[in-house]
């Protein structure tokens, strides 16, 4: 089966799960596949098909039959001034709020602006007057695309009803051949869920609340940006749910909150042990590549989203998304909680051994060591590269302490002057873990003028030389480029550095100084040198260590 026949069969089918009864067409080439499919579809009894051979008149239809139904619409047109003619009654069901789902087939990104024939620029070609705009891509023959597809489908249906309804726009690419080609192939499934769309979205009416299955194989998900997390927690906990929560969620606390999930998770013969039920996420999760592959791996994925104009769904496994949810109370044997508990204590500990081992400053141990002594009531601003995805794996479970970090974007930077921020309007003690990358990207965040209020704010700088991330990617295996290219040693004396700005400076020595670096107030610097190199081959120390515990405890 060629990309775009595949694209399409998936596109319609997927609307027809989510509810879809009418789409309108107008004829044209490039809108091919999505016109033969859509007559499959109506042919087996699936939708109503209307054709109109002028495209203002088609979309006007679609926006009747969505205005009286209340019922979104399907219209779908080839590419050019045929998209354009959809425009007007997009801008009017904008303004009165009619559900519309707008396709556009469009030629690939190689033929635009060369003057090939019937290709404009389509791109959020409607403006602000759509709730939604996205190019879909085009469409490739790897594994994956099925769940993207089909997910990006019943966001598009979900966004074009709730929490007002309005139109939103699917912008599709096709290459040739547009037509079905006789091979049946394909390298992965392209059925959905036989029960209905591959994300059900749960309207934000008052009393609609999702009830979660009761059950006692459930994990909780918490990660950057989530609400009400108290409540969500006490929840998971009265269920014997294990809380599995990124630093910056917030959730790192109680009985049930595990540290080493990013371990556990990578030994295959405890994911296979431990299959949830259903998984409830809070959140942006995005830290862990082990922890993408529970929620791609989950049976049921229920996302929850207070704005329904945007969910957290990056491995599009999400099975439902809701505003709030209700997680039971679920008595009975606890030996699912425990079994996860065992296994997190033995892979803490494994961890635990081998960066206590090492006397020198480690960028692990001085993540872990960091939050463990942190005063009551402080906040902590951690980078979004490593320094994060350090407090990920190693910080263990405590209360009294805020941590936050820029992961929207996950940009390098602006970070000093964020910390500012956060710590000017904290009414407790404030610290920053830093990479001497973002350091450096935003010294000048340093510089106060002379009535500019000074935060209570330590900045911890970790300093080897570079890109340390990049040491832990691949492309650490590239010797000749790598230094230049990523690992970008920049030779800055940050002493040197922290003089010119009038701040006071300390160099952490050892390992165990942590708690004696942080005393004092107003604004510091702290700088930690470690090696990258030595930070790879610790975190490879680290791994192995733990996979083995847990694997002993499987035993």
């Amino acid at each position: 089966m060629n990309p775009a026949t595949a694209l399409a069969t998936v596109l319609v089918d997927e609307l027809q799960r989510c509810g879809m009864t009418d789409a309108v067409l107008a004829p044209g080439s490039r809108s091919a596949p999505l016109a033969l499919a859509l007559h499959a579809a109506a042919e087996a009894g699936r939708v109503r098909l209307h054709v109109r051979i002028d495209e203002r008149s088609a979309s006007f239809l679609g926006l009747g039959i969505a205005k009286r139904s209340g019922r979104p619409v399907a219209l779908v047109c080839t590419s050019g001034t045929a998209a354009a003619n959809f425009h007007p009654a997009v801008i009017e069901a904008h303004e009165s709020g009619v559900p519309l789902l707008v396709i556009t087939a469009d030629r690939p990104p190689e033929l635009r602006d060369t003057g090939a024939n019937q290709t404009i620029d389509q791109v959020k070609l409607y403006g602000t007057a759509v709730r939604w705009s996205t190019e879909i891509g085009v469409p490739e023959n790897r594994p994956g695309m099925v769940a993207y597809w089909r997910s990006l489908v019943s966001r598009a249906w979900g966004l074009a009803q709730a929490p007002g309804p309005g139109p939103v726009h699917l912008n599709a690419a096709f290459r040739e051949p547009l037509i079905p080609d006789g091979d049946e192939t394909w390298c992965e499934p392209l059925d959905g869920d036989a029960t209905g769309a591959w994300t059900k979205v749960r309207a934000a009416t008052p009393g609609s609340v999702l009830h979660v299955p009761p059950t006692r194989r459930g994990v909780l998900v918490v990660g950057d940006g989530a609400s009400n997390v108290k409540r969500y927690v006490a929840a998971s906990s009265m269920a014997g749910w294990p809380v599995l929560a990124e630093p910056q969620g917030n959730a790192r606390y109680g009985d049930h909150a595990l540290s080493s999930h990013h371990f556990l998770l990578g030994v295959p013969e405890f994911v296979e042990r431990h299959r949830p039920e259903v998984v409830v996420t809070l959140g942006k999760p995005g830290l862990s590549r082990p922890m993408m592959s529970l929620l791609r791996r989950a049976e049921e994925h229920i996302v929850l989203a207070p704005d329904l104009a945007h969910w957290p769904d990056p491995v599009r496994s999400a099975t439902q998304v809701a505003p709030e949810v209700e997680i039971p109370v679920v008595s009975g044997d606890d030996a699912w909680l425990k079994s996860w508990r065992t296994a997190d204590l033995a892979a803490a500990a494994a961890v635990d051994a081998v960066l206590d081992a090492v006397p020198e400053v480690s960028e692990p141990r001085l993540a872990r060591d960091l939050v463990a002594a942190l005063p009551g009531g402080s906040l902590l601003l951690a980078a979004a590269s490593m320094p994060i995805r350090d407090l990920d794996q190693v910080m263990r479970p405590r209360r009294g302490i805020r941590i936050l970090a820029n992961r929207g974007a996950s940009g390098i930077d602006g970070l000093v002057s964020t910390a500012m921020g956060v710590a000017l309007a904290h009414a407790g003690r404030s610290f920053a873990l830093l990479g001497d990358l973002a350091f450096l990207h935003d010294q000048n965040g340093l510089i106060l003028g002379a009535g500019e209020r000074r935060p209570d704010l330590t900045i911890v700088v970790v300093n080897n030389q570079g890109g340390g991330i990049f040491s832990l990617l691949p492309q650490a295996a590239l010797a000749d480029p790598f230094e230049r290219v990523f690992g970008t040693p920049h030779q800055v004396d940050l002493e040197a550095l922290a003089a010119a700005h009038g701040v006071p400076y300390r160099r952490l020595e050892a390992a165990a100084d942590v708690p004696k670096a942080l005393a004092g107030e107003g604004l510091r610097i702290v700088e930690a040198r470690t090696d990258r190199n030595a930070n790879a081959v610790l975190h490879a120390e680290m791994r192995k260590a733990a996979h083995a515990a847990v694997r002993g405890v499987l035993a």
